[in-house]
This record gives structure tokens, C-alpha cells and sequence, in this order.
């Protein structure tokens, strides 16, 4: 095995490709950083490969099934096509799949180009601490070596969960990362778990004609998120269709002659042809070398950091998933920059997560920041907070939704914007605005002052903050 010896001054060294090292290598590029980049798949991670932008890419085409199958209710008639045998709209799977390969195949690319083009060196394959200073690295093709690094970062991600009595074979037992394998919409798709993920792909793969049943483990689904909302959204999915399954545990699930069985922890049975495991996801810290470096992880493997992506090694940080502080792209973009203008001596705040907007791809979607319905229960006399429905919004009605709020939380006396949740089409694209004033302490006179579109959805925001306007 080979040791660099050339000067180590400023030389970073990032593990992993997704959110967190690219945006990291591309901040100590611009700084001036030798920067080195390990990946053991493609540039974005799992991200771009088999995360975000294929889920994403999924939901637009389940959203835009949405917006056919609602344009009857606005007088909007669809017949049948040369060769249909009728007027249903239909989704084809195999294409939708392909298309949604090749979206994350140019996004890779396009990752990896501006990386070369800023001067960073990316390498493949996979990569290990040996100590705080030296990382060892041993490429596709073989070769091995050591890198001598003055700073590393650490943003190896997660993988999916999976259960001893319930081990994904990709055909008909999956992980989210194996669902781009499918060729025909499934029958039938059970999907265990209501969390982000599961609540996702089950608005999807219901939106595109699959029967679909969602098993939760909880009372309702998305637990942890704004209770309103997940009222909503469960009151949307049963109208739909969709047989969700509250306060019920899978126990297993294993292949039948034609398809899936799951096994409740009471007892009953859910056959289905495809069953969608999402109960979670691992960090990819084991064989690492942390252990070698004195880096500590919580009891969960994931990587503990502070403010600005410290590790408990000084020259070690770590962002994105494998830490465990919010599981988002824009998080772990967020950590790798601050880790690189940390450890290169630019001006750096530390992560703010009261700052993080965050949203659920569903339909509707669900978009939050700041402050929540919890911190308003434990806070109530010090909070106002004021809720719309959206069918009472000009442009929501012509645009014929239905289903959805805008709701703010203030602080009582000064009005200052906490926080805010949107449940509605394109939620994520309308919370920006409420980002903004929580991230820059608006009030929500200040709000309400701002000139908006007649008619526009988001004018539910500047009617809401009105609402919440106190007499001095």
C-alpha cells in the first residue's frame, strides 16, 4: 500500500458523494482546499441514484395523474386515444421508470462534471479512517493507498432498514430502493410503515391505479408531524380509496404463490401483490474506521456533531444522514458547507434546524417550519396561532382544491413569525415565504404589508397573518 506524501496544507478529504460531501467539496474548491472526494457509486449518492430524485420524480408523475383525474370536477373530458379500449388515463410503468433512471443518471452526471470542472478530484470506490489524519482508500480497479489529509469529512448516508422476518428479495418484498426494478404497476402493494417514506410512496403508487393498503404501527399516519395535517392527509387517503390500517404492527411478510402475505401482530392477514418495506434506515458507519480515529457515534451508529459538524475528533466532521440530525438533502448540503467554512477559516453560523423547512411528498402535500403544533401546546399562553382552510382561497377554488390549511404561530405581543405549516399542492414551493420571515424574524404585520397576487393561492398566507394582527 502507498502513502501521499505531498503537502498536506488544506488538503480535505470527503467520504461519500451525496449531498453532504459534494456541496462540502464544492465550498473548499472555492476556498482554495485540495479537495479529494471518495465514492463508492456515483456522484449524489443515494440521493440522486435511489433516494430523492427518483422518489420525486415518481410523485411528479403521480401528481400529474392527479391533476387529470381532478380536471373532470372543472368540466374537462378525456376520450379514448387511437388503439385505447376506453377513456381511463393509465400510467406505464416500465416508462415511467425509465425515465425516472435517466433523470437520476444525467443528475449524477451533472454532479460529477461540475465537481472536475471546480477542481476537485473525484475517486471511486470506498474509503476508511486509519487515523485522524490519514484516510486509506482502495479504488474499483484495486489499487490501494493512504491519503494524508489536514481535514476530513465523513458523509457516508443511510441505507434501508430491514427486518429478519421480512428480508426483501426486490421482486416482490422491496426496499425504496429497489422499486425502479418494476416493469408493471402493482396489484396490490401493501406498504408497512406511515412514516415520510411510506406515507410518500403510498400517495404515489395510489395516485398511478394501485390498490393500495398502508400498514401503521401508529394511531395515525406521519407521526411526529403536524397533527392537523395528518388528519388531513389520512381523511384524503381513505376518500381515496386506500385502506389504511391504524394501530397495526407487522409482524412478517414473506412471498405467497402469486404474491405477499403480512402478518399483523394480532393475528390477521393482508395478502397483496408487492409488499414495501419502510420502517426506517441505518447509517453507514459500520467498518468505517471510527473507531480507529476516536470518532464517537450515539448508540444508534449514527456520528455525533455539534453546531458546525464537528465530530468529537478535532479535523474530523460529518454530515447528512449517517449523523442523525434531520434526514434531508438540504440538511446534509447545509452541514458539509458549514463543516468546510468551519475548517477553512471562512465566517460560519452554526445549523439552525429551527430554520429547516422541511416537506412530505404526498397529495396534498405538507410543508412545515419553525415552530409546531407541539411547542404551541406546551407554550399556548406565550403563542398565537391561527389556521385557513384553503377551500375558502379564490384560486384554490378555481383550481378546485380542496383539501388543505395555512397555518402561522406567532409570538404573543411582538407577532414575530415562529413558524408555519401548508398542507396543499405544491406546499413546498408556498412555505418559503414563512421560512424567510422565521429566518429573518418578521412580524406578521410585516407579512401581511407584502403585496400579493389577486388570485393566488398564497395569498391564504398574508390573510392568515392578518388574522393574527394585535390592536397597540
Amino acid at each position: 500500500m502507498n502513502t501521499e506524501t505531498e503537502s498536506t496544507a488544506d488538503r480535505v478529504v470527503i467520504i461519500g458523494g451525496g449531498p453532504g460531501g459534494y456541496e462540502a467539496a464544492l465550498v473548499a474548491a472555492q476556498l482554495g482546499a485540495d479537495v479529494m472526494l471518495i465514492e463508492r457509486n456515483r456522484c449524489g449518492g443515494a440521493a440522486v441514484i435511489t433516494d430523492v430524485v427518483p422518489s420525486k420524480s415518481l410523485i411528479a408523475t403521480a401528481e400529474m395523474m392527479e391533476e387529470i383525474c381532478r380536471s373532470e370536477s372543472m368540466g374537462i373530458r378525456i376520450h379514448g386515444s387511437e388503439g385505447d379500449d376506453g377513456d381511463t388515463v393509465t400510467a406505464d410503468l416500465k416508462a415511467v421508470n425509465k425515465r425516472i433512471l435517466s433523470l437520476a443518471d444525467a443528475q449524477a452526471n451533472d454532479i460529477y462534471e461540475g465537481l472536475i470542472r471546480s477542481g476537485v478530484k473525484v475517486i471511486q470506490g470506498t474509503a476508511t479512517l486509519a487515523d485522524r489524519d490519514h484516510v486509506d482508500v482502495v479504488e474499483d480497479g484495486g489499487t490501494e493507498y493512504t491519503l494524508e489529509a489536514s481535514t476530513i469529512l465523513l458523509s457516508v448516508g443511510s441505507h434501508p432498514r430491514e427486518l429478519d422476518s421480512a428480508k426483501p428479495d426486490g421482486e416482490r418484498i422491496l426496499t425504496w430502493t429497489q422499486l425502479y426494478g418494476l416493469d408493471e404497476l402493482p396489484e396490490h402493494l401493501i406498504v408497512v410503515g406511515s412514516g415520510v417514506t411510506g406515507a410518500e410512496f403510498a400517495s404515489a403508487y395510489r395516485a398511478l391505479g394501485t390498490k393500495v393498503t398502508l400498514v401503521s404501527s401508529r394511531e395515525k399516519v406521519l407521526p411526529g408531524q403536524d397533527e392537523d395535517a395528518a388528519d388531513v392527509l389520512e381523511f384524503v387517503f381513505r376518500n381515496k380509496g386506500m385502506n389504511v390500517l391504524s394501530r397495526s404492527r407487522a409482524d412478517s411478510v414473506k412471498r405467497t404463490e402469486n404474491g405477499v402475505e403480512v402478518t399483523l401482530s394480532d393475528g390477521r392477514r393482508v395478502e397483496g401483490s408487492h409488499c414495501l418495506m419502510a420502517v426506517g434506515s441505518i447509517p453507514n458507519t459500520e467498518n468505517l474506521g471510527l473507531s480507529a480515529a476516536k470518532v464517537k457515534v450515539k448508540e444508534s451508529g449514527h456520528i455525533k456533531v455539534d453546531g458546525v459538524s464537528r465530530t468529537s475528533r478535532s479535523g474530523v466532521y460529518a454530515a447528512g444522514d449517517c449523523t442523525g440530525v434531520f434526514p434531508l438533502a438540504s440538511v446534509a448540503a447545509m452541514q458539509g458547507r458549514i463543516a468546510m467554512f468551519h475548517a477553512l477559516g471562512d465566517a460560519v453560523q452554526p445549523l439552525k434546524l429551527r430554520h429547516v423547512a422541511s416537506n412530505v411528498f404526498t397529495a396534498p402535500e405538507i410543508a412545515t417550519v419553525g415552530f409546531t403544533q407541539s411547542d404551541y401546546l406546551e407554550n399556548s399562553t406565550d403563542i398565537d396561532t391561527v389556521m385557513l382552510p384553503l377551500d375558502t382561497n379564490p384560486r384554490a377554488k378555481m383550481l378546485g382544491i380542496k383539501d388543505g390549511f395555512v397555518k402561522l404561530f406567532a409570538r404573543r405581543g411582538s407577532g414575530s413569525i415562529l413558524g408555519g405549516v401548508i398542507v396543499g399542492p405544491r406546499a413546498s414551493e408556498l412555505i418559503l415565504p414563512i421560512t424567510m420571515a422565521v429566518e429573518n424574524r418578521l412580524t406578521v404585520d410585516q407579512l401581511s404589508a407584502s403585496f400579493v397576487v389577486y388570485p393566488s393561492v398564497s395569498g391564504s398566507l398574508t390573510e392568515a397573518s392578518r388574522r393574527l394582527h394585535r390592536h397597540l
